[in-house]
């Protein structure tokens, strides 16, 4: 039986639930993908985000799945061709900017549990209609950040978020502290610079950082 909505959107609450940030990973060397997530999960992060955004990503989450204690997904799903190739190497959720009828067909077909992105209160409802209420916020600076994100929870108070797009340590309190928001995704807690050095302590402290955030 395909997975529902619902239960799309209650798995996604429990992988969202595991920490509150879900880093999310632009990875152009599969060499890197297993020294990061072990350095993440022993960080205290565990839900990890491998985004469609390099040539080596698919393979980025093959090794990733393998490692004990994480929940690899896969991020920047945009058409159903992106959550076949996710799913057959080995994405537990997928994440997408927005959401499109063919793509949500597409996950809940794969049983990929879903965490949609949504903007406004418009695409938040329409997706509510749907059954989704476990959502991404995106773009969430862009958009108008925590302000913006705590407008659209009071009339929508049965809508969780995972806000991702722009933030950072320094506005993720901002964030972490509403009432409607059950994580965050972030970048800085693998950034580039300390991936192409192979700097897994330092990814490693900075994910036990992130991982101590308190939530709201």
């Amino acid at each position: 039986m395909a997975l529902t909505p619902q239960d799309a959107s209650k798995l996604a609450r429990e992988i969202c639930a595991l920490a509150p940030i879900v880093p999310v990973l632009v990875v152009h060397d599969v060499a890197h993908a297993r020294p990061l997530a072990e350095a993440l999960v022993a960080g205290g992060l565990p839900a990890l985000e491998v985004t469609l955004r390099t040539p080596a990503a698919l393979d980025v989450i093959r090794e990733m799945a393998q490692v004990e204690g994480g929940v690899v997904g896969a991020g920047t799903l945009v058409t159903p061709a992106d959550v076949s190739a996710a799913v057959a190497a080995g994405a537990k959720f997928g994440v997408s900017p927005g959401s499109t009828p063919l793509l949500l067909d597409a996950a809940l077909a794969a049983d990929l549990p879903m965490l949609p992105g949504a903007a406004t209160a418009s695409e938040a409802m329409a997706l509510l209609e749907r059954g989704y209420d476990m959502l991404k916020f995106f773009p969430a600076e862009a958009s108008g950040g925590a302000p913006a994100l705590k407008a659209i929870g009071a009339p929508l108070p049965q809508i969780s978020f995972c806000p991702t797009g722009g933030v950072s340590p320094q506005n993720a309190d901002s964030y972490l502290s509403l009432s409607n928001v059950v994580c965050a995704g972030g970048s800085w807690v693998a950034p580039a610079k300390l991936i192409e050095a192979g700097d897994w302590k330092a990814i490693e402290e900075l994910a036990r950082g992130a991982s101590q955030l308190p939530r709201g």
